[in-house]
C-alpha cells in the first residue's frame, strides 16, 4: 500500500481523456484488417445524419456500441466498428435556404464538428472507413445501385397518386408519410398524381416476410412492425360484370364464404372504370362532385379519420356466383393503390360495410351463422356485424359448409368459370425512391424524344450534383433550372435529350452504406468481394426502433437483390438487432432542441468527462428503456471513478507485475484464508455475470452494479487486511476490476494500467476468464423469512434441500422466537437463496 506521505495525484479526467485518444489515434489501434486466423465481429450502430450538434441523448447509442467493440476486441475477435454520415437529405437543403449557403457547407461544417464530439466520447471507430453519402465517391455506387435495379426490370416510373408534403414540398414514400404526417415535420401530407421513379419492392415481399422467421436475435416488436406493413393475405380475385357491357369490376377478399352476402360493390374515387360506370346516369354530377371533394385527403384520412362516405353510382354488376344484381357505390374508404381499388360489400359480416349498409339502407343478408347457433338472427336485429368462421347459411349448393370447406369449394367453382383466381395480397407498395429536391444522389437516367428512358452509361458515373442550382424549397426540381447539367446527349441514338431532374430518396443511400464501409476508398467496385466474403453480414446492429419499417425494410429489400446477383453472402444483412431508448429531458420530455433542454455533448465532457458520461448512461437503465438526465445521476458516476482512482493507486503495489506472483499463498497458489476465497469468489462471478450480460442481453446497467459491487468487496477486503497488497487474490482482484471497467471507462482504465507498470493498452488484453473452482463455495447464506419479514441467516453447504434448510433455520434463535406457538402452513424456498416460512 502506498504511504499516507506519498501523496496519490488528483483525477483529472479532462487530461488523460484527450492524451488516450491521442495516442490510440497516432497508434492506429482500432483499424480493422481481414485476418485469417481471428474471426470477425462486424459491429454498427445506424448511420448518423450530420444535424450539426450532438446532445447526450445521442452519446447513449455510440457509447453502447463502443462497450460492445472493445468488449469483443478483448475476447478476441477481429471487430470491424466503422463510422460514417448519411449526409444528403432534406434538412441540409432546408437549412442552407435558411442561412443562404450551399448545402455542401453546411453539411460539412456539421461533419467536422458531429466527428470532433464522437472522438470526445472515447469511442474506437475506424476512422479510416468514414464515409460520406454525399461525397461523388459515395454516390457514384448508389447511382450504380439504381442502374442495377433498372437492370432487373425493378425500377421503373409511373403515374400515382401520391403524398405529398406541403411544407417541405416534397413526396413521401407510404414508410414516411405514416399516421398520415411528414415524417421528418409533422405536417399533415395531402394527396397528389405525380409521375415518379419507383422499386418494386413488393417483388420481394415474400423473400421479406420468410426472412423475419430466420432471425432470431431481432426483437420481435420490430418483427412483428415489418409483418404488419408487409400485411400478407390469402383470398381470391372475383370478376363482378357490369351491366350494359361496360367491363366488369375486380375485388379481392380473403373472406370468399361471404360472397353470397355481398349486398353492394364499393370503389375508390380514383378507379379508372368510374368515368364509364357514370356516364349517362343523372348521378354523374353527385359522383364527381364527391370524388373532387376527396382529392386532397390522405389516406389517413379516408379510411381512419373521416366518417364513412359514399355516393350511389347508378351502376349495377352481377355477383359471379348467384347472379344477384347488386349497385356499385363509390366510397372514401376504398383507396385506388390497395387491392384492386374495389371491394365487395357484405354487411352482416364486415363491421365497415355494416355501419357503411345501415347509414344508407343497403340490404344486409347473414350468409354466415356461429357453428353452434341454431337458427340464423334477422338482419334487422344484428346489433353488429358476425366476423367470425362459422357455418354457411343463404349460399345456394355451399350452405351447411363450414367456412374454411366453403372458401375451397367456392373458389373453385369460381376458377371454374373464369370469374375468379386465387391470390396473395400485401399491404406492402413499391417503393417510391426520387424527390423534387436538389441535395440527393441524381438518378442517372436520360430521356430521349426517340428512345424515352435511357441508362447512364456506368463510365460516365458518377452525375454529378451542379454547384449552381437555385435552391429556393419552390415546388418542382432545381436541377431543371441548369440546362449544364439537364442538357446531353442520348447514349443509344446520339440525339439531343435531357438529364432526369430528379434525385434519389436519402434512404437509397441508407440501404447500403454498411457494404462502402468493406473497401470505402475502392474506385473500381462498391465494394471488394473478398472484404465482403470476410465481414459480411453485419453480426451486431444498433438503433432507434423509429427505423423498424423504413430503413431496416429497405436495406433488408437491397440486401436480397444483391444476394441475387451474387454480390453478398447470405441474404440478410443483420444479424441481430438492438433497438436503444432514448435519453429524456430532466422533467421526463424528450431530449430536443426545440424544449431547449438539451445538454451538449461538449459541455458534459468538458465538466465531468467522457467516462463518468459513459458510466452513467450505462448504469442510468437497461439499455432499451428510456431514462431521464440526472446531474445527480453523473455526479455520482464521477465519484466512482475517483473511488477507483484512488483504490488501485493506494494499492499500485499490488498491481505491479513483477510483484503479482509473490505474497502469501499455499503450495498451488490459491488463497490462503476464508478472506481471500470469499474475494476471489466475487471476482469470478463478476466476470462470469459481466461476460454473460454483454454477450446476451446486453444489460449494461447491470454490468456497471457489478463493477460497483467489486469496488466494494475490494476495497472492504483493503480495509481489513493491513498486507492486502501481498495477497494475491487482492491483486487477482485489482487487476480484474480495470479489465472489467475498460469497455465502459476506456480513459480511465488506461491510464491507471499504465501508472501500474503495465506494457502496452488495456483494451488489448484478453478478457478474464473465470474460474469455474472459484465460483463453488462450501457454505453459502441462505436468508430465512417469517411470513415475508426477515428474520436470520443460516449456512448451508450449496443445493440444500428445503426441509434441511428448515431444520437449520428452526434453531436460529430470532427464528424461533418468531415461530412459538404458532403453526407452519407453508414453505416457500428459494434455494441457495431463501427461505420463507408461513406461520400462524
Amino acid at each position: 500500500m502506498v504511504s499516507s506521505a506519498q501523496k496519490i495525484p488528483a483525477y483529472s479526467p479532462q487530461t488523460i481523456e484527450p492524451k488516450w485518444q491521442k495516442i490510440w489515434e497516432e497508434r492506429r489501434q482500432y483499424e480493422a484488417t481481414e485476418s485469417d486466423v481471428k474471426a470477425k465481429f462486424y459491429l454498427l450502430e445506424m448511420l448518423p445524419y450530420p444535424s450539426g450538434d450532438l446532445h447526450v441523448g445521442h452519446a447513449r447509442n455510440y457509447t453502447l456500441g463502443d462497450v460492445i467493440a472493445r468488449f469483443r476486441r478483448m475476447r478476441g475477435l477481429n471487430v470491424l466498428h466503422p463510422m460514417g454520415w448519411d449526409a444528403f437529405g432534406l434538412p441540409a437543403e432546408t437549412a442552407a435556404i435558411a442561412r443562404g449557403m450551399h448545402p455542401r457547407a453546411w453539411t460539412a461544417s456539421n461533419i467536422a464538428n458531429m466527428r470532433s464530439q464522437i472522438k470526445k466520447l472515447g469511442t474506437s471507430y475506424d476512422w479510416t472507413r468514414e464515409v460520406d453519402t454525399s461525397s461523388p465517391e459515395f454516390y457514384r455506387w448508389t447511382q450504380w445501385l439504381f442502374l442495377l435495379m433498372f437492370r432487373k426490370g425493378l425500377a421503373y416510373k409511373a403515374e400515382a397518386y401520391l403524398n405529398w408534403c406541403p411544407k417541405d414540398k416534397t413526396v413521401l414514400a407510404n414508410e414516411q408519410a405514416e399516421g398520415g404526417v411528414c415524417w421528418r415535420c409533422g405536417t399533415k401530407v395531402e394527396r397528389r398524381k405525380l409521375n415518379q421513379w419507383f422499386f418494386r419492392i413488393t417483388q420481394y415481399a415474400d423473400r421479406l416476410l420468410e426472412g423475419l422467421d430466420r432471425l432470431e436475435d431481432w426483437p420481435e416488436r420490430v418483427k412483428t412492425m415489418q409483418r404488419n406493413w408487409i400485411g400478407r393475405s390469402e383470398g381470391a380475385t372475383l370478376s363482378f360484370e357490369v351491366e350494359s357491357g361496360i367491363g366488369h369490376v375486380d375485388v379481392f377478399t380473403t373472406r370468399v364464404d361471404t360472397l353470397f352476402g355481398a349486398t353492394f360493390l364499393a370503389i375508390a374515387p380514383e378507379h379508372p372504370l368510374l368515368p364509364r360506370l357514370i356516364a349517362g346516369h343523372e348521378e354523374a354530377s353527385a359522383v364527381e362532385a364527391f370524388a373532387a371533394s376527396l382529392k386532397d385527403k390522405t389516406e389517413l384520412d379516408r379510411t381512419q379519420l373521416m366518417e364513412k362516405q359514399g355516393v350511389f353510382t347508378g351502376a349495377h354488376a352481377k355477383n359471379p356466383l348467384s347472379g344477384e344484381r347488386i349497385p356499385i357505390w363509390v366510397t372514401n374508404y376504398v383507396v385506388a393503390e390497395y387491392g384492386t381499388g374495389a371491394v365487395m360489400g357484405v354487411p352482416a359480416h364486415d363491421q365497415r360495410d355494416f355501419d357503411f349498409a345501415r347509414e344508407h339502407g343497403i340490404v344486409i343478408r347473414t350468409v354466415v351463422k356461429p357453428a353452434d347457433a341454431a337458427s340464423v338472427p334477422s338482419a334487422s336485429k344484428l346489433p353488429s356485424a358476425f366476423v367470425d368462421d362459422g357455418v354457411l347459411v343463404n349460399s345456394g349448393e355451399f350452405s351447411e359448409l363450414t367456412s374454411a370447406a366453403a372458401r375451397t369449394a367456392m373458389t373453385a367453382k369460381l376458377v371454374a368459370k373464369g370469374a375468379g383466381t386465387p391470390t396473395v395480397n400485401y399491404k406492402l407498395r413499391d417503393w417510391l425512391i426520387s424527390r423534387e429536391r436538389y441535395w440527393g444522389a441524381p438518378i442517372p437516367m436520360i430521356l430521349c424524344p426517340r428512345d424515352r428512358y435511357v441508362p447512364v452509361p456506368e463510365s460516365e458515373l458518377p452525375v454529378r450534383l451542379p454547384d449552381d442550382a437555385p435552391i429556393t424549397g419552390v415546388s418542382g426540381s432545381p436541377l431543371e433550372h441548369v440546362p449544364s447539367f439537364m442538357n446531353t446527349t442520348c447514349p443509344k441514338c446520339g440525339g439531343p435529350a435531357t438529364r432526369e431532374p430528379e434525385t434519389m430518396d436519402t434512404f437509397m443511400c441508407s440501404s447500403w452504406y454498411f457494404l462502402r464501409y468493406l473497401s470505402p476508398h475502392d474506385a473500381r467496385e462498391p465494394w471488394s468481394q473478398k472484404a465482403v466474403r470476410y465481414w459480411a453480414p453485419v453480426d451486431h446492429y444498433i438503433g432507434g426502433i423509429e427505423h423498424a419499417v423504413l430503413h431496416l425494410m429497405y436495406s433488408r429489400f437491397f440486401y436480397k437483390v444483391l444476394a441475387d446477383e451474387g454480390l453478398v453472402p447470405g441474404d440478410e444483412p443483420f444479424m441481430r438487432l438492438f433497438n436503444q431508448g432514448m435519453v429524456l429531458g430532466e422533467g421526463h420530455e424528450k431530449m430536443s432542441k426545440s424544449h431547449g433542454n438539451t445538454i451538449g455533448i461538449d459541455e458534459a465532457v468538458r465538466k465531468y468527462g467522457a467516462d463518468a458520461l459513459r458510466i452513467f448512461e450505462m448504469f442510468a437503465g437497461p439499455p432499451e428503456s428510456d431514462f431521464p438526465w440526472s446531474t445527480t445521476g453523473i455526479a455520482g458516476a464521477t465519484k466512482m471513478l475517483q473511488r477507483i482512482w484512488r483504490l488501485v493507486l493506494q494499492h499500485e503495489p499490488a498491481l505491479r507485475p513483477q510483484l503479482q506472483s509473490g505474497g502469501r499463498a499455499d503450495v498451488d497458489g490459491r488463497p490462503s484464508d476464508a478472506a481471500e476465497t470469499e474475494l476471489r469468489h466475487s471476482v469470478h462471478a463478476k466476470i462470469k455475470q459481466i461476460g454473460d450480460e454483454l454477450d446476451d442481453r446486453m444489460h449494461l446497467n447491470t454490468c456497471v452494479a457489478a463493477i460497483m459491487s467489486l469496488i466494494n468487496d475490494v476495497d472492504d477486503f483493503a480495509a481489513k487486511h493491513e498486507h492486502a497488497d501481498e495477497s494475491p487474490a487482492f491483486a487477482e482482484a485489482l487487476r480484474t476490476l480495470l479489465l472489467l471497467l475498460a469497455p465502459f471507462a476506456p480513459h480511465i482504465a488506461e491510464e491507471l494500467w499504465e501508472r501500474t507498470g503495465h506494457e502496452g493498452s488495456i483494451h488489448q488484453q484478453h478478457w478474464p476468464a473465470y474460474d469455474p473452482a472459484a465460483l463453488q463455495r462450501a457454505s453459502i447464506a441462505v436468508v430465512v423469512q417469517v411470513n415475508g419479514k426477515r428474520r436470520g441467516v443460516v449456512d448451508a453447504p450449496p443445493g440444500l434441500d428445503e426441509n434441511a434448510v428448515f431444520e437449520k433455520a428452526k434453531i436460529v434463535e430470532t427464528v424461533a422466537a418468531q415461530l412459538q406457538n404458532k403453526r407452519v402452513r407453508k414453505l416457500v424456498y428459494v434455494k441457495d437463496k431463501l427461505l420463507n416460512i408461513v406461520a400462524n
